[in-house]
């Protein structure tokens, strides 16, 4: 019986214990490492890859509860399914091991039938985030792609995505939709993949009939990315971002309220963005040009009235507020297409 090539580390220090475990798994097909203690067990995990670990609370030198901790932050592992083996029962006990970065407990002596399911299930778990990750981190590449094309709008993505964060966060926006934003700062224009570089890269003023083309990228984008769970709270922004407040946008006429309320608040900063920096089209206009022009947008009706008032304010407080270019920690996307950027350099 296989279970899909796993690997688990298996840390005790009582031999028969280890002993144990390691047939248990040994007979659905699990490969097992076995490890005495807490510091072995770190520097096995430093060095290999492992599905998951199952491991002793208690344990003499470094405790169960501390390897947890060692692993999610020193390594820097937050996702790796750590099953704890312990025999207390007291719900204080079992809370501590938690904070400490448990995923699951096992009381023993375990139930070997017990044992895999939970195995299973923790691993089967982090396969399928992984798979997640790789499809977002995929999309997020795609994306500077995209903007790598324009030399002229340099951080662009970078910039959207802090300075939507920073204005959703004036706005006293939740967590989940901070983080939808800062996505739809990397992703926003992603579906101008599926429009020829001839229109995309024009330097002149579009044709109606090339203007027809650029505007199917919202709608490409969200085809793209709407597959992905994830990424709910996001393609509202990537669909809706060039909507207007009267209904004169596009994709889809909205109006008012209908418009997303985060691809109203992404908009406004995309505007800023586009006014403040320099583009194929035009140079980088200066602060009180900018404004000038956003005020005019909410005067003809383009722009959320109350949003729009809300961030002209912040920008009369403080003038640098939305004038970061550095990219973000851990910027979306960044570390892979610079190493698919590095290969095609190398091809050449």
């Amino acid at each position: 019986m296989s279970a899909n090539g796993y690997h688990l580390l298996v840390v005790d220090d009582d031999p028969l214990a280890r002993a144990v475990a390691s047939d248990c798994l040994d007979e659905v097909g699990i490969r097992v490492t076995e490890c005495t203690d807490g510091a072995a067990a770190l520097a096995l995990l430093g060095s290999q890859h492992f599905d998951a670990v199952l491991l002793d609370r208690h344990m003499p030198g470094m405790s169960g509860d501390e390897v947890c901790r060692r692993i999610r932050h020193d390594l820097g592992d937050a996702m790796l399914p750590i099953l704890m083996l312990t025999g207390d029962s007291g719900s204080q006990d079992l809370a501590a091991a938690l904070d400490a970065g448990a995923t699951d407990f096992i009381r023993k002596p375990f139930d070997p039938v017990e044992l895999h399911a939970r195995v299973r299930a923790a691993v089967e778990h982090k396969r399928l985030t992984d798979q997640l990750d790789n499809a977002e981190t995929m999309l997020f590449a795609l994306a500077r792609m995209v903007e790598a094309k324009d030399e002229n709008t340099g951080d662009h993505c970078s910039r959207l995505a802090h300075n939507s964060v920073e204005f959703g966060r004036a706005l006293g926006l939740a967590e989940a939709d901070l983080q939808a934003l800062r996505r739809g700062g990397v992703l926003h224009d992603i579906g101008k993949l599926g429009i020829p570089d001839a229109i995309l890269m024009k330097p002149a003023k579009l044709t109606d009939d090339e203007w027809k083309v650029m505007r199917q990228h919202t709608l490409i984008g969200a085809r793209l990315c709407s597959p992905l769970k994830s990424m709910a709270r996001t393609v509202p922004i990537i669909r809706s971002h060039h909507e207007r407040w009267d209904g004169s946008g596009y994709p889809d006429g909205l109006a008012g309220a209908a418009i997303p309320l985060l691809a109203r608040v992404f908009q406004i900063v995309d505007i800023y963005d586009a006014l403040a920096y320099a583009r194929p089209y035009k140079p980088a206009l200066p602060q009180t040009e900018v404004l000038r022009i956003l005020r005019d947008e909410g005067a003809r009706g383009w722009r959320d009235p109350q949003l729009l008032a809300v961030f002209l304010d912040l920008l009369a407080r403080d003038p640098d507020i939305f004038a970061s270019s550095a990219p973000e920690a851990g910027d979306l996307g960044r570390a892979v297409f610079a190493d698919i950027a590095g290969l095609g350099r190398g091809a050449g």
